[in-house]
């Protein structure tokens, strides 16, 4: 891989990584509510889903769902079921208990015992990185546009997963950062209950799009 098709590689995934997704507004999310530190590990869910579809497309995957649109359909519904599971969840989300959260968040961190644990946030996080299967078809066709079929794959692949890891996070880092600029607005009871309409609302509207987006 040259130099030159690194760096188109590095601003193709700067911009899709930059576009609000379901991954991005459950990063913000948590950051408002859960605060930049634990927002981590649902940072670390997404990822983790991510380079794991990037890893099964480059196995061949990609070309199974392809061949099978049945399958694809399936976990496609699956997918979007997830995603409206979690719009409604947000939208009915008491907003007494955001609202005592973000105004208790300091002595959360040093005596309370969390309301989430790390491990839901990252299987949270995991689960909605994981939800649209149109990712590992998008890796199954990008990934080999950048790679030299007349040298070794796996160091090439070696080297554009990282890349898309550290451009990635990055981005995890802005969204979170903007959600804990917000996070200390949702002290207000009308406020957080705005803030959990509008997150549920714009997770159901990602499940219905997916739903109904043809392959």
């Amino acid at each position: 891989m040259s130099l030159h098709t690194w760096w188109l590689f590095v601003a193709t995934v700067f911009v899709v990584s930059a576009i609000p997704g379901p991954n991005m507004l459950l990063v913000m999310t948590h950051g408002a509510q859960h605060g930049l530190r634990r927002a981590g590990a649902t940072m670390a869910g997404c990822l983790s889903a991510l380079v794991l579809m990037l890893a099964v497309s480059a196995a061949g995957l990609g070309v199974f769902l392809e061949a099978w649109p049945a399958m694809f359909n399936a976990l496609r519904m699956i997918g979007a079921a997830y995603l409206v599971y979690l719009g409604i969840k947000a939208w009915r989300a008491p907003a007494d208990e955001v609202a005592a959260a973000n105004a208790n968040a300091d002595a959360d961190e040093l005596t309370a015992k969390p309301a989430r644990s790390r491990l839901a946030l990252f299987r949270n996080g995991f689960l909605v990185a994981g939800s649209n299967p149109k990712a590992i078809l998008f890796a199954a066709a990008l990934l080999p546009q950048f790679i030299d079929a007349a040298l070794p794959k796996l160091p090439q692949f070696g080297v554009l997963v990282v890349t898309f890891a550290i451009i990635e996070v990055s981005w995890y880092l802005v969204y979170a950062g903007f959600g804990t600029r917000i996070g200390s607005h949702l002290k207000s009871r009308s406020v957080a209950r705005l803030f959990n309409r509008l997150t549920g609302g714009v997770f159901v509207a990602f499940g219905a799009m997916m739903a109904l987006a043809r392959h």
